[in-house]
C-alpha cells in the first residue's frame, strides 16, 4: 500500500512538472512592430507624419500603418496626397478626438447599408462646396451657442452628436432617502362650524 501512494505521488510531482515545462512553452512571444529608427528609409519618408507619435502607437496600429506604408507606391497620386493628408490631419486631433473618430467609424461602419449610402452621399455633397462655402459652413458651427445644462453649466463634449449613434438611456433622478424621522401624524380634522 506504501509503494502504491509513493508510485501515485511521484506521477503526480512528474505530471506536474510536465504540465508546468508544456505551460512555458505555450507561451506566445510578445507581439511587436519596429520602433521609428527601425523602419527603412522609405517606410520613415512616407510616414513622415506620425514620426513624433510612432513610437508610442499600439502594435496593431504600426502594423496598420506599416500595410499602408507597403501599398504606399502602388497607389495614384491622388490616393497618396490623400494619405498623407489624412496622416497630418490626425496628428492635429487630441486623444479625445482621435477616440471619438474611431468610435464614429466604428458605428458607421457597423450602420446599415442605406445610413452608409446617406453619409456617403453627404459627404460627396461637401466635398463638392467651394472652400469659401466650407469655411462659412465651420464658422456657424463653430459660433452655435453651447448647450446649458439644468444648472447652467456647458455640457458640450467637444463634439456634434452623430445621427447613427443610438439615443442615449433615460436619467432616472435618484430616489429620494427616506427620511430619518417618523412623518408628523396628521392632526383631526376640527369640526366645522355653521
Amino acid at each position: 500500500m506504501a509503494r502504491t501512494l509513493q508510485n501515485v505521488a511521484g506521477s503526480l510531482i512528474l505530471l506536474c512538472g510536465v504540465i508546468t515545462s508544456t505551460a512555458s512553452l505555450a507561451v506566445v512571444p510578445a507581439f511587436s512592430q519596429p520602433n521609428w529608427l527601425e523602419l527603412n528609409p522609405q517606410q520613415r519618408q512616407i510616414l513622415t507624419p506620425l514620426a513624433g507619435e510612432w513610437d508610442a502607437f499600439e502594435p496593431y496600429r504600426r502594423k496598420k500603418w506599416l500595410g499602408i506604408a507597403e501599398r504606399y507606391p502602388s497607389m495614384s497620386a491622388e490616393e497618396q496626397e490623400r494619405i498623407q493628408r489624412r496622416m497630418k490631419e490626425w496628428v492635429r486631433l487630441s486623444p479625445e478626438q482621435r477616440k471619438i473618430a474611431r468610435e464614429k467609424y466604428k458605428s458607421l461602419k457597423n450602420a446599415p447599408a442605406d445610413k452608409q449610402q446617406a453619409v456617403k452621399e453627404k459627404w460627396q455633397e461637401y466635398k463638392e462646396l467651394s472652400d469659401e462655402d466650407k469655411q462659412r459652413l465651420q464658422q456657424q458651427a463653430a459660433t452655435k451657442p453651447v448647450p446649458k445644462s439644468a444648472a447652467g453649466k456647458s455640457i458640450s463634449t467637444g463634439r456634434l452628436p452623430s445621427p447613427l449613434a443610438p439615443p442615449a438611456p433615460p436619467v432616472t433622478p435618484l430616489q429620494a432617502v427616506a427620511p430619518l424621522a417618523p412623518p408628523a401624524q396628521p392632526s383631526a380634522p376640527a369640526a366645522a362650524s355653521n
